[in-house]
């Protein structure tokens, strides 16, 4: 199991190498996340060992219980990705050092306030629903520098930049068409506010359009850690 774990991570940081040097870019700029929901702590352990140091975690409480798991890896960096329910906020802004999943004020101004004075500030990827699906998370479009300006002004939170999950689509075109529209945005997004930096966007099925269109963090699972049970 740690030779999988190790040789599929190794592989997709070599499909990341390779995407990004057909799109021109150097792959430097692109961080993976190893999305490791549902898989036992020790998967984590034998990806950290063979050198992964970010992990993205879907479900508040199975995510905590792996950060207090592995608080003596302290390099880990470890981001909530998952939809976010108020009466969960404070282990959030406890126990993670990013969340890619704000689609409401609410919830950004509870992790604001729960957030430790003693803690860095919490930094914060604001979810978009980029083809305005009615079953998926994310604010629209339009509402987006409203939404940053708010966030903006919040002292425990630092704004790094947006997150989306397109609609899927085994199409490369139009896999494109969604990220190029999440690149402008984020090309909107990063004129106004100097400290952003990041493109959430591109999983395992869409890894290579995602980094064409300029994303600067994937979030691979499968890829890394195999199908979940």
């Amino acid at each position: 199991m740690s030779n999988t774990i190790a040789n599929q991570l190794e592989n997709t940081l070599n499909q990341i190498t390779v995407a990004a040097k057909l799109a021109q870019r150097d792959p430097a700029t692109i961080q993976l996340l190893a999305v490791s929901k549902t898989k036992p702590v020790s998967d984590l352990v034998l990806a950290y060992q063979a050198g992964q140091r970010h992990f993205g975690e879907n479900y508040v409480q199975e995510g905590t219980e792996k950060t207090q798991a592995l608080a003596h890896l302290n390099d880990i960096v470890w981001h909530f990705i998952g939809p976010i329910q108020s009466n969960k906020s404070k282990f959030i802004a406890e126990h993670f050092a990013w969340c890619h999943s704000i689609d409401r004020l609410k919830i950004a101004q509870r992790l604001n306030n729960q957030r430790l004075p003693s803690q860095d500030p919490l930094q914060i990827c604001i979810q978009i629903n980029i083809d305005h699906e009615e079953s998926k998370a994310g604010i629209a479009p339009e509402e987006l520098m409203s939404m940053a300006a708010q966030i903006a002004e919040m002292e425990h939170l630092t704004l790094r930049g947006i997150m989306a999950i397109p609609k899927a689509s085994a199409d490369y075109d139009t896999q494109l068409s969604s990220f190029s529209r999440l690149a402008a945005l984020f090309g909107q997004l990063k004129t106004r506010y100097p400290q952003v930096d990041t493109l959430s966007m591109g999983m395992s099925s869409d890894l290579n359009a995602a980094i064409a269109a300029g994303s600067t963090m994937v979030r691979v699972g499968t890829g890394i850690f195999g199908q979940r049970q």
